[in-house]
């Protein structure tokens, strides 16, 4: 698998503040990367980066092996940063014309790309009439014009109702699918775990994990329990050398165990023990609490 994007401590300071401190990751071809974080977290100041409209304060980075210069490179990338600006009393079509003139591109690519997403039968009405939704999606057509390689969004969602936001989700899957490497920043934890393969995770500029959503999400799990006697329950729970934790979250008893347990194990166990359960299930850690986990332990 080709490697798209090396970025080597990269960082980038505002007089005393640092947006972002000493990145590193590498983005291969034909994956979906989320770059996550709340606002203010340093998401945008990477995007702008590696786009080459912030200068970095010391580091590096490198498109496609460093085999051309940025200018180059970027010509192989398609990205979206800011609003969609496009001229208000022109088509879709018109303004799609313009950004293929820009781009050197043939015009026989804006119906494809309208088609793409979704907006073919409203090419001839103006800008100015279009939905946010539908602004966002023909800002993401114009970005495909030139059939690159990565595709980079910054927050592709934000502000769309629901119907718009399934929308952007629904298209970026189609573009993934068709071999196109996503990189997407966001601070929308749901929108992250349902579109990406990877993800970095960034608090106050700092990196506190890359890689793959399934290994950030996937883990030993913990069950809900409840028994006739709770007290007997979790003091056979504290007992079991399989468990590392035990708390109490409303009416439930919450395990964590140490290593991989099914369901008929633990109640095998229990049950042994004269414990008559009266609510067993196994549940695994969602990427919006494991987020909360790894901020949590940054801030300590």
């Amino acid at each position: 698998m080709s490697t798209i994007l090396t970025v080597t401590d990269l960082t980038k300071k505002f007089g005393s503040l640092t947006a972002v401190n000493k990145l590193s990751f590498s983005i291969e071809k034909g994956n979906v990367y989320g770059i996550l974080g709340p606002n203010g977290s340093g998401k945008s100041t990477t995007l702008g980066m590696i786009l080459n409209v912030v200068n970095p304060s010391t580091g590096s980075f490198s498109w496609f092996g460093g085999e051309h210069n940025t200018h180059q490179a970027l010509k192989r990338v398609g990205a979206i940063i800011e609003r969609p600006n496009f001229y208000p009393y022109m088509t879709a079509e018109q303004n799609l014309r313009l950004v293929c003139r820009i781009k050197e591109v043939p015009r026989e690519k804006i119906e494809e790309k309208l088609v793409l997403v979704d907006l073919a039968d409203r090419k001839y009405d103006k800008f100015k009439t279009y939905s946010l939704g539908m602004k966002q999606r023909l800002a993401i057509a114009s970005a495909l014009l030139n059939d690159p390689e990565i595709l980079i969004l910054d927050e592709p969602t934000n502000g769309l109702d629901p119907q718009g936001i399934a929308q952007v989700r629904k298209i970026i899957f189609k573009i993934a699918a068709q071999g196109t490497t996503i990189l997407l920043a966001s601070h929308l934890l749901d929108e992250v775990e349902k579109v990406c393969s990877h993800v970095l995770v960034l608090q106050k500029g700092t990196q506190i994990y890359f890689g793959p959503v399934t290994a950030l999400t996937t883990d030993h799990g913990y069950f809900e329990l409840n028994a006739t006697d709770q007290t007997a329950l979790m003091d056979e729970l504290k007992g079991n050398k399989e468990i590392k934790e035990i708390e109490q979250r409303g009416a439930l008893v919450i395990a964590y165990p140490k290593v991989a347990i099914s369901v008929a194990e633990i109640s095998k166990a229990l049950t042994s023990k004269g414990i008559v359960l009266t609510h067993l299930a196994k549940k695994h850690k969602s990427l919006e609490e494991q987020f909360l986990t790894l901020t949590k332990k940054n801030k300590a």
